[in-house]
């Protein structure tokens, strides 16, 4: 009842009602600007974001990435080249030739119809319209020729967090599908295609690194070929599992290799004194992220944040008492400057109200924990904890910056035991092409054909998300065609 009364939808029961609800609530961002699709970051979730960027940034620089920050405008010719690259690509993968053997043609493809265009400066007409980047490959593969030219100067390995524009035509969702998106891209060029490999191999350590702050299970996928981007080599896809049964691209591996190069003549001198086209990969990840830890952490009564990027790891409630002779706000902040100095960030809540109002706000604004100091808890030297994932517990103030650590790295750990007890329940072989259950993500072994993989998606009304990154350990009969494999392909709904 006292749920219904705060007017939060049920999750299990509408998630697609409760998802809008939560984001707006728990103060993420607001929907009310006037255009559609672009959504004003409001102070907590924006903290938040750029907590999850943060964690992104350390990963760079552990890898020895370098941060660049290209121009949002980019001109038409530009795209145009990117179209013709595109199309060439796709219908030499189509035609089953390599694409050196066919000529660009004039064909749209890539993102022309998403861009959104500027063809004036105040009330001149641009004599080369240019648009808003989607996406920075055309804009970074204009510059990379004039930085490389030796072997010397691979790998280049450069990084920027930007925003990006893309006209979406489908229902707008906060974080989810969005015309102006929070964007990270790597973007890499390397001797050869080993080298490249490589890269996509510590790509995916990166993920695993993220998500485990994150406490989000993912599967990572080598995208079918109907469903990699045409300028790629291959693509790895990064979904994460949404509470129900639909799965979220979150981020991305593209393997180039040296495709790109060829078309912008990016190019190196290797160590015989030869020019070579270098290799190329990107990895990407969007606001998504914040999208898929909203939907796989939240519950009926909020937002639950993972440590690791909570605005705010502990906030303390003093229970101040009328006539009382102690100090209860002047020991909260003391304990407040104690746990900050630790590194936690902290938040007193001093705000003359009920105290089920405070417990209410930062219960659905995901607060991993609380500590409620009144007369007696400093009585006793404690301070009463009460953890976002349930339970309470006096702690000692006098190893308060420990004990709550220790208590945060458990509420982690429970985060990551609910989320992989939740992909453990919808994850399940598929039998029966007729016996599909919504809020199921199935796995088949397939060795098939396009055919056979066209049967199964418009029988199932499920979609490819392709093979997993960790196949069968022993040879398995194809779903299809019955042929031995250790192939393991997931198959799910997706956003």
């Amino acid at each position: 009842m006292g749920k219904a009364k705060r007017g939060i939808p049920s999750k299990i029961e509408d998630f697609n009602s409760w998802y809008p609800f939560i984001v707006e609530a728990a103060e993420l961002v607001d929907k009310r600007y006037p255009i559609k699709g672009m959504d004003v970051w409001r102070p907590y979730g924006w903290k938040a974001m750029k907590l999850i960027d943060s964690l992104t940034h350390h990963e760079m620089e552990r890898t020895e990435h370098e941060e660049v920050n290209f121009p949002l405008l980019i001109p038409e010719n530009l795209l145009e080249k990117e179209n013709a690259l595109v199309s060439r690509l796709k219908r030499a993968r189509e035609e089953g030739v390599d694409p050196d053997d066919l000529r660009d043609e004039e064909e749209e493809g890539g993102f022309k119809k998403e861009v959104y265009w500027v063809k004036h400066a105040g009330e001149n007409e641009l004599e080369i319209p240019m648009f808003l980047r989607p996406t920075s490959e055309t804009a970074m593969y204009t510059m990379f020729p004039l930085w490389i030219r030796s072997h010397k100067d691979l790998p280049l390995k450069v990084y920027q967090m930007v925003n990006t524009f893309r006209y979406e035509t489908k229902q707008t969702r906060s974080f989810i599908r969005v015309r102006e998106i929070h964007f990270f891209e790597a973007h890499t060029a390397h001797a050869d295609e080993e080298c490249a490999t490589r890269q996509i191999e510590q790509d995916l350590e990166i993920v695993d690194n993220l998500m485990h702050q994150l406490c989000l299970p993912v599967i990572k996928a080598k995208r079918p070929i109907w469903d990699t981007f045409p300028g790629a080599f291959y693509t790895i896809g990064i979904d994460a599992l949404m509470p129900n049964g639909r799965t979220l691209q979150v981020a991305s591996c593209h393997h180039y290799k040296d495709q790109w190069a060829k078309a912008f003549n990016l190019t190196y001198e290797n160590l015989d004194a030869k020019q070579e086209y270098c290799h190329q990969t990107t990895y990407g990840m969007s606001e998504r992220l914040m999208g898929a830890i909203v939907g796989m952490h939240g519950d009926d009564n909020g937002l639950i944040f993972p440590p690791a990027i909570a605005p705010y790891q502990v906030v303390i409630c003093p229970m101040i008492r009328k006539n009382s002779e102690v100090d209860v706000l002047g020991k909260a902040n003391e304990v407040a400057m104690i746990l900050k100095e630790s590194g936690l960030r902290v938040k007193v809540d001093s705000r003359d109200i009920h105290a089920g109002q405070k417990y209410f706000d930062w219960e659905i604004k995901g607060v991993p924990l609380r500590l409620d100091i009144g007369p007696r808890d400093i009585e006793n030297n404690t301070a009463f904890a009460v953890r976002r994932t349930g339970g309470k517990e006096p702690l000692s103030l006098d190893a308060i910056s420990k004990e709550c650590k220790k208590v945060l790295d458990e509420i982690s750990d429970e985060l990551r035991n609910r989320a992989n007890s939740h992909t453990e329940n919808i994850v399940t072989k598929l039998t029966d092409l007729n016996e599909v259950e919504d809020g199921k993500i199935y796995e088949i072994a397939f060795d098939g054909t396009d055919a056979h993989a066209e049967t199964i998606e418009r029988t199932t009304g499920l979609s490819f998300l392709g093979d997993s990154t960790e196949p069968y350990s022993e040879e398995t009969p194809c779903f299809m065609s019955g042929k031995l494999t250790k192939r393991r392909v997931i198959l799910a709904k997706t956003y």
